[in-house]
């Protein structure tokens, strides 16, 4: 069993600023939040970027470079750009800072998929924003797009001419077997980092059978390919991260994927989820992977190769 990788994902674009005080917006925000997660333990970092005004996702290259730099100057992390973006964008708007700021590593959904997040309005009635609830109650009638050719020119461009490297996001069992064709196919190479997620409603739902049967699945395509990670969504996360670390994988926790640290319990930081599953872990006698170790199992170019 080799250390276990802890990434992070900060912001993502699930969440509003409504729905937790906490959840990082500005680039500073975001670039704080990033660091502390760092310095708690996350050799992994992963990235969205919301509009500094109202928080809203946004694709645009120039948010990104107000904190990528210095995530960058003030840890180690590896730092993972989303290629998911936000709702509604299209593949050349989701590839915009990626392609700018030429990551070591990048998330990419292996699949088009219904990505119904309309649950998260719950009771609420107010809204600090006005774009808030209509983005959420919207996906009830909203397919995420990434086809096979959508696939295949994100790797091209970002991991052919860049050396990017990628996590492959699998909401489902299906999307482990659009990987083997993608691999079949020559576009991406091993070791894959594959994040298998439960608990978004239009992907693979939060049981511990399903938990067992994507290993199981990852094991018969991928052998000794691969490295597995794993993350759900709400209140699921520390249980299944923990399972995960049991089954010899990997973890992500951030507020990307839960705002909660407990039952009622809001996490006030991304860092108070990642000293949360580093205790977990470490008191089951395993061993946190340190940046440079995450870069020698994932195989990626360092962070002296990336644009910023």
């Amino acid at each position: 069993m080799s250390k276990v990788i802890i990434s992070c994902a900060v912001t993502g674009a699930i969440h509003t600023p409504s729905m937790s005080p906490y959840l990082p917006i500005t680039p500073e925000e975001i670039a704080r939040s990033s660091i502390e997660a760092a310095e708690a333990g996350a050799a992994i970092i992963h990235l969205h970027a919301r509009d500094p005004i109202d928080g809203s996702p946004t694709p645009d290259p120039k948010v990104f470079m107000q904190f990528l730099p210095t995530i960058k100057q003030s840890t180690d992390a590896v730092i993972n750009i989303t290629t998911g973006g936000g709702l509604n964008m299209t593949v050349a708007e989701r590839l915009a800072a990626p392609l700018v700021a030429k990551p070591e590593m990048c998330s990419l959904n292996m699949g088009s998929m219904n990505f119904n997040i309309a649950g998260a309005v719950g009771k609420r009635t107010e809204w600090q924003h006005a774009w808030e609830k209509p983005y959420l109650e919207g996906t009830t009638d909203f397919i995420f797009r990434n086809t096979f050719k959508d696939i295949e020119n994100i790797t091209r461009m970002l991991g052919e001419e860049h050396g990017t490297r990628f996590e492959f996001e699998c909401y489902d069992i299906g999307h482990l077997y659009n990987l083997a064709y993608c691999a079949e196919k020559g576009w991406v190479k091993p070791p894959f980092f594959v994040q298998s997620i439960f608990g978004i409603t239009g992907g693979i739902g939060p049981d511990v059978r399903n938990l067992m049967f994507a290993r199981e699945t990852a094991d018969r395509l991928f052998g000794k390919d691969y490295v597995w990670s794993v993350l759900a969504a709400g209140r699921h996360q520390m249980s299944f991260c923990t399972m995960a670390g049991i089954l010899g994988g990997n973890v992500r926790v951030g507020l990307e994927d839960s705002l909660y640290l407990g039952k009622g319990t809001m996490a006030q930081s991304n860092a108070d989820q990642v000293r949360k599953i580093k205790r977990i872990l470490e008191d089951l006698s395993l061993e946190i992977a340190t940046p440079k170790e995450a870069r020698e199992i994932l195989s990626l170019k360092g962070g002296d190769m990336v644009g910023f």
